[in-house]
């Protein structure tokens, strides 16, 4: 009987095609070889580490889902794939790929003017221009309706003021993809961080998503030309559909963030002794891991069903909710597990358990709360909104 992956029991690498797979292993190679050596050290003293832009924008990492402008035109598979290999290193290098591509590059791409596009996509694209989403703000991130951020207009340019809080690349950022209520509704704009008025600041004394840039963003009295006004979309369907495509990829990433703790668990298992045997020999150690490998399988095949719809053009934004909900709620389950089956080893960054459990802290909370995602799929399945 031939043995399986233990990475993957259901052949799922089967299911995908020769160029998803190659996609998928050059990404793996980049976190092996440049990513991984670097993101224990980063986490430690709090820093991202950007001198792996340049090459993650030459692997087409930024904007890969994207027709045109310097993007690679991948499907949602291998954007996916992606997200899930970035995630197997740290949370916050694919919450970087994240933001630039689905909540900076996603909203220019389909909201943008023609003008717009050709002038911020293709420098997005190569990671000479670096972007941020502005959406959660200060008094509360699960009520986008409730935004205090407004502007107004002042003849052909419209004065925007407010705040937004807990933005990724907020003081490494060019541009800030803004949402702001107007006479008109909400509204987006492209603001550029020379812009009088407008001031990031970052937040520290983080313990998650260390490796990451995390921001408050500060708008007073900016004044914005109307020629950075996204002009093809009004009211909260603008930010709730890019933070549906950012939703879509974080459903991928925290099997990478998974497989990466099941893998160190398996390793060290093996070959750590006590009592004569090795912890591996254990019913105990073996029923844990064996509900890692179930979990994690099951993740694999919501995600992988879930792009293939993506790609049909026939998802739907509750099926994004139950994968996002399962899939963190999976990886954070088994980051914690790994990481007490590791002893007081599991507590430093020589091993990756501790990091990937304090990332997803944030990952279970951003871009929809666990609460948030299980009311979705609550009011799918009633009728009624419980919000």
């Amino acid at each position: 009987m031939r043995q399986l992956d233990p990475l993957d029991l259901y052949d799922l690498d089967e299911e995908l095609t020769e160029e998803e797979r190659m996609i998928r292993d050059s990404v793996a190679r980049f976190v092996d070889n440049k990513a991984m050596p670097l993101i224990a050290e980063c986490f430690d003293q709090g820093r991202f580490p950007d001198e792996l832009i340049p090459e993650i924008a030459d692997l087409g990492l930024l904007g890969s889902s994207l027709e045109g402008y310097g993007c690679a035109g991948l499907n949602a598979v291998s954007y996916g794939l992606i997200c899930q290999e970035l995630e197997r290193c740290d949370s916050g290098l694919r919450s970087f790929v994240s933001v630039q591509s689905s909540l900076c590059m996603y909203p220019i791409h389909t909201f943008g003017s023609e003008k717009q596009k050709e002038r911020w996509l293709p420098e997005m694209a190569a990671g000479r221009v670096l972007g941020c989403f502005g959406l959660t703000e200060p008094h509360g991130g699960s009520d986008p309706a409730n935004m205090k951020t407004h502007a107004r207009r002042d003849g052909d340019d419209w004065i925007l003021n407010g705040a937004k809080m807990w933005i990724t690349s907020g003081t490494i950022a060019d541009i800030a993809i803004v949402w702001a209520r107007t006479e008109d509704g909400v509204q987006g704009f492209i603001v550029e961080k020379d812009f009088p008025g407008f001031q990031a600041r970052d937040i520290h004394a983080k313990m998650s998503l260390r490796a990451s840039v995390t921001s408050e963003l500060f708008f007073d009295n900016v004044r914005v030309p109307e020629a950075n006004r996204l002009p093809g979309v009004s009211g909260l369907k603008g930010p709730l559909s890019c933070l549906n495509q950012a939703r879509y990829g974080i459903t991928w990433g925290p099997i990478g963030a998974a497989i990466a703790c099941l893998k160190e668990a398996l390793d060290y298992t093996a070959d750590r002794e006590l009592f004569k045997r090795p912890l591996a020999a254990n019913q105990a150690v073996q029923v844990r891991l064996a509900d890692m490998a179930r979990r994690i399988t099951t993740a694999q095949l919501l995600s992988l069903r879930l792009g293939r719809l993506k790609d049909a053009g026939r998802v739907h934004p509750t099926q994004v909710s139950l994968a996002k909900w399962n899939n963190v709620r999976m990886a954070l389950d088994i980051a914690r597990d790994c990481r007490d089956l590791l002893g007081g080893s599991g507590i430093t960054l020589e091993y990756v358990a501790i990091r990937h459990m304090l990332n997803l802290e944030s990952v279970i909370t951003y871009e929809g709360t666990e609460t948030i995602h299980q009311l979705v799929v609550g009011r799918e399945l009633t009728g009624h909104n419980a919000f």
